[in-house]
């Protein structure tokens, strides 16, 4: 077995992705004027326009991790930001707007560091260590990385589905990537042949977002909770291989 530790999943504050520092800087250019076309002496309050944009927005993941959709007002996410309440509605129409934001950026940017994770392993990394280092980085990123991953899992029950529109969507492309994981072990012979796929992908990410909820980092490290968890997949979903002209489901 390859050890999968301390996937390189990189800080949310240390490396914006990609998607939120595009739609910055468009919204930046937007803002006010309501045009694309900018000359060289705006760039400079084009940028700070950006970099408040962004501050609001982390702001209110911060807040919305630890309050919720219901809890979450704007004046705790101005006093986060260290801005006056009514500037908000500068750069947001709506406190739905902005969460709307938080929740797409969430799972958007869960996706991406997961991907690039994925991507970095060695192509003779087996189909089970491929599984257990999405379990690490998903854990990595939840609970320690990014305030958006955490507002996005914590609220996806609690927000109205006309906001989440956009966050259901990368939920399908996430998904999509565990599906892959499975399906790969499932064809490695490393399952029972017994096992309902879908049934087992949703477990697994439904324990491991629970931990959001129930992990104390006084009692146990970051590093024992992932490789307990890493055990406890690579144990529960092992089994025989399959016998000849076995079928098993898969989505």
């Amino acid at each position: 077995m390859a050890t999968i530790r301390r996937v390189g999943v990189r800080s949310h504050g240390a490396d914006t992705t990609d998607a939120k520092r595009r739609y910055h800087r468009t919204m930046a250019r937007n803002s006010g004027t309501g045009t694309v076309a900018a000359s060289a002496s705006a760039e400079p309050d084009e940028s700070k326009s950006a970099q408040t944009r962004a501050r609001i927005l982390d702001a209110a993941a911060q807040v919305l991790s630890v309050k919720g959709y219901a809890g979450l007002r704007l004046t705790d996410v101005a006093e986060q930001a260290d801005l006056q309440a009514p500037a908000i509605y500068y750069y947001y129409s709506s406190r739905e707007e902005l969460i709307e934001e938080v929740m797409w950026v969430g799972i958007a940017d869960t996706r991406e560091k997961m991907a690039a994770v994925l991507d970095a392993l060695p192509p003779e990394t087996s189909a089970m260590d491929r599984l257990l280092a999405a379990v690490e980085a998903h854990l990595r990123i939840l609970l320690d990385l990014s305030d958006y991953g955490k507002a996005s899992i914590r609220n996806a029950g609690q927000v109205p589905l006309e906001i989440r529109k956009r966050q259901i969507l990368e939920e399908e492309r996430y998904g999509e990537i565990w599906r892959r994981l499975f399906n790969d072990l499932a064809r490695s012979g490393e399952l029972p042949d017994d096992l309902d796929l879908y049934i087992a992908q949703m477990l697994v990410i439904g324990a491991l977002n629970w931990t959001l909820e129930w992990w104390d980092p006084r009692r146990s490290s970051l590093d024992t909770l992932v490789a307990n968890a890493q055990s406890y997949v690579r144990h529960s979903l092992g089994g025989s291989a399959p016998p000849p002209g076995g079928r098993r489901r898969r989505r």
